[in-house]
């Protein structure tokens, strides 16, 4: 949804990077091996109470869309809601504007009019209502959902004769996705990217930006198994900018082109996209732009000008493929069977604040490292888990927000009540003694494999610290100039959120406790030790050659 402070299905492209080769919009597309692949995103209402007139300026926002995409020869996907899907002047518009590589798809918002064709009763003060509880599948039951996806895709079917590939909301429960997948043949989805508190929509933890294979428990959990997982790809929406998007509760950090500071702003856009085609990033890497009608033309005009230009150019010159989520999904689906490993790596900073930033994402766990100025920490470390079911998995949601996560082991944005969280490299001298690791010159990242990231950072001082991420875990390594272990730890920081969910700490690791969920970092069994100190802290130790693994699967 959108609203005048939010972040709903703004902008962003769709990047996935790894190999492959597909039929793309009726002509066979070789892929390099590293593809850049942008998503064009736009969902369609029909109203918005929020706005005089809505139904005509929105209308009128889909047809500049259209037109703007088809000057630039770009082809995007469209996702009706299905008040507009009902629409004739939607469905005539679709129908004859059109080019043959568009994609006509599902926009997972849940009107009055859907309602009441389901046989439900209508709670909600307009038409189209964005209360959680109201325009969203969790509040319903599961046979509810299951009924409300049966009538949007039979009038879906009868309108264009056949059913949508793809499926898109803010958040798309498990229940209605599978139903999607097993009934209909969808493909591909696509939900809101990692926020708090917009809109009243809390999903925080998940699988940054790209692309994962949820849980049959847990559509935002990524799945460990073949079995526990859904086999239809999620991507994640909005384009965040993966320094500043992070935790941030005002402003906004988007590819969204309705933000003139920044999805606006040629400068944001050409930082944005240089980094994700040049930079590295595992399997693929993706991002979607585009914008939902409700914003209005207006809004939108300069921006989303702006980016279809830069996009334009780019494809042209080989840099980036464009696709359809429809087409991104069938790849994504032909080369994995699992969620692969991914990275986002932003060593520059657009307001030349002197901070950078590596995310690493597998369907294990999520990663970031943050630089500010003098000083780096891992800010975000979550655990993924298939087995844990999500709160409205059979249940109703009875509130009018909604929010669903994973398991933090280190999270800056939640736990900072009172102090900084995040997990700091110091080093130790004899007597116990702790000093900051400060780095020296710009880190160096490398791919070692198709799932293992290198984090390479020279110290103030002599010395180089590495962080190598692999599918299950992560390890820290610190040597001095001549290759000799450094005396180091890991010194875990947090506010009372924090200490709240370390349950207890042994020598084997640390046992925490999440919305009634418990669950473990543990430490390699050969010489890493986890130990409390004295003002809640958490010092973790390496081994005798300076390696400290964190174990991050599942298991």
């Amino acid at each position: 949804m959108k609203n005048a402070n939010a972040l709903f299905l703004r902008s962003g492209f769709f990047l996935l990077i790894g190999c492959l080769s597909l039929v793309a919009l009726g002509a066979e597309t070789a892929v390099p091996d590293s593809p850049r692949i942008v998503n064009l995103y736009n969902f369609i209402r029909n109203s918005d109470y929020r706005m005089a007139n809505s139904e005509a300026i929105m209308f009128e926002t889909t047809q500049k869309q259209i037109a703007l995409f088809k000057k630039t020869g770009l082809h995007a996907t469209w996702a009706l809601q299905y008040d507009a899907l009902i629409k004739p002047r939607y469905q005539k518009l679709l129908k004859e504007e059109l080019g043959p590589k568009d994609e006509i798809a599902l926009w997972w918002e849940i009107p009055q009019q859907l309602a009441e064709k389901a046989g439900l009763k209508w709670r909600g003060h307009h038409e189209w209502d964005p209360t959680a509880n109201v325009g969203f599948g969790p509040g319903y039951t599961p046979e509810e959902r299951r009924k409300l996806v049966d009538v949007y895709m039979a009038d879906f079917k009868a309108i264009f004769g056949y059913y949508p590939k793809t499926a898109g909301s803010w958040y798309l429960d498990e229940v209605t996705l599978a139903h999607m997948v097993d009934q209909y043949g969808v493909i591909a989805s696509c939900n809101c990217k990692d926020q708090i508190g917009t809109d009243g929509y809390t999903v925080w933890g998940g699988y940054w930006n790209q692309a994962y294979y949820p849980s049959r428990l847990n559509a935002y959990m990524p799945a460990q198994t073949r079995a526990g997982q859904i086999d239809v790809p999620i991507f994640r929406m909005l384009g965040s900018d993966p320094i500043y998007q992070y935790g941030a509760v005002h402003g906004m950090y988007t590819l969204e082109p309705v933000y003139s500071s920044i999805g606006g702003s040629p400068d944001w856009v050409a930082w944005f996209i240089n980094n994700l085609v040049h930079e590295p990033a595992l399997a693929f890497a993706y991002t979607q732009a585009g914008q939902e009608n409700s914003f209005g033309w207006e809004a939108m005009r300069k921006g989303l000008t702006m980016q279809a230009g830069h996009l334009a150019n780019l494809a042209k010159r080989g840099e980036i493929q464009i696709m359809t989520l429809a087409e991104a999904g069938k790849w994504f689906r032909s080369r994995y069977q699992l969620t692969p490993a991914t990275a986002m790596v932003y060593l520059n900073d657009w307001r030349n604040e002197r901070r950078k930033t590596v995310w690493y994402n597998s369907r294990f766990y999520r990663f970031n490292i943050l630089w500010e100025k003098d000083s780096f920490c891992i800010r975000d470390i979550h655990r993924f888990d298939e087995r844990v079911a999500s709160v409205t998995h059979d249940a109703i949601l009875t509130t009018t927000s909604l929010a669903y996560g994973t398991l933090p082991v280190m999270d800056r944005a939640m736990w900072s009540d009172g102090q900084q969280a995040g997990m700091w490299p110091v080093l130790l001298d004899a007597d116990g003694k702790e000093a900051p690791m400060k780095p020296d010159y710009q880190p160096e990242v490398t791919e070692l494999s198709e799932s293992e990231l290198k984090i390479e950072q020279t110290l103030q001082g002599g010395g180089v610290f590495t962080m190598v991420c692999d599918d299950g875990k992560v390890t820290c390594t610190g040597v001095d100039g001549q290759g000799k272990p450094l005396r180091w730890g890991m010194k875990l920081v947090g506010g009372e959120r924090f200490k709240a969910a370390v349950k207890s700490v042994d020598t084997r690791g640390i046992a925490y406790e999440d919305s009634g969920v418990s669950y473990r970092l543990n430490l390699a069994p050969d010489g890493c030790t986890a130990v409390r100190l004295d003002n809640g802290s958490i010092l973790l130790n390496p081994d005798r050659t300076g390696k400290l693994v964190l174990i991050l699967d599942a298991k």
